[in-house]
């Protein structure tokens, strides 16, 4: 068996969207990748947005998404780690998947240091200039009252409405993003700042929809670990180097 030892992020699966068929091959193609990392991998960073929609009832979650969670199980008993960050779109994640999985769950950034390099690492909304209305959005779905109204909803009313809602997103158009230029891209502008401040090596984000590695002052680069809709794209970690990468799986035409 090959030695534990690299780090693997990935992020902005949107599993759920656009509707069943389409979210089942996605699923398959993730549980592929999954397979086909966990014999080197020591830890795995999943980057928000993992879910189109999750919220956790005391005793009820989403349907679906077992061939993932049961790939997960199986990589968490074989000792990888593995943390989830909360995104824009299953911010309500609480003790579930920690108790089932073990995993850590991250609500903003995560700081790391491995193999002698700094890892910021966030799902990447909110951040930056500009976005006054989502920012404020988030301070109400991230609130205790909120959360305490929407558990009083019947599950089936409440992620049915989610649903409806998320069926409006990006995601669920299937449009592949574009580069905007540095000097617009507002997470590429929020990394700089970050580095007046403090080095790091790596800043690693999801959220944008595009996968992109960018050079930054002080030798530090900005990576976006794209989606799997369009891209299937992840980064890896081999103690030494991050680099982009993209999942080539035949057996998943999607």
């Amino acid at each position: 068996m090959a030695q534990r030892t690299k780090l693997y992020f990935a992020s902005d699966f949107h599993l759920g969207v656009a509707d069943y068929a389409l979210s089942r091959q996605r699923e398959d193609r993730v549980v592929a990748w999954l397979e086909s990392i966990k014999q080197d991998a020591a830890e795995l960073y999943l980057v928000g947005d993992v879910f189109d929609f999750w919220f956790e009832y005391k005793r009820v979650v989403p349907k679906g998404f077992v061939r993932f969670l049961g790939k997960l199980a199986e990589l968490a008993d074989l000792g990888v780690k593995i943390t989830f960050f909360k995104g824009n779109h299953d911010m309500w994640m609480f003790g579930y998947l920690s108790r089932e999985l073990g995993a850590h769950i991250i609500s903003n950034e995560l700081i790391i240091e491995r193999g002698g390099k700094r890892f910021y690492i966030h799902h990447g909304d909110g951040l930056g200039p500009g976005d006054s209305k989502y920012k404020l959005l988030k301070k109400i779905f991230r609130s205790k009252a909120c959360q305490w109204l929407f558990a009083r909803l019947h599950p089936n009313l409440g992620i049915g409405l989610a649903l409806s809602w998320s069926s409006h997103s990006r995601a669920a158009g299937m449009q592949k993003e574009r580069f905007l230029g540095e000097s617009q891209e507002w997470l590429v502008q929020y990394s700089r700042q970050m580095l007046q401040t403090s080095h790091f090596d790596y800043f690693i984000f999801g959220h944008r929809h595009l996968p992109l590695d960018i050079k930054l002052p002080a030798e530090s680069r900005y990576i976006n670990l794209g989606e799997w809709i369009s891209y299937f794209s992840y980064a890896v970690f081999d103690g030494e180097e991050l680099r982009l990468e993209y999942f080539k799986h035949p057996a998943a035409a999607i």
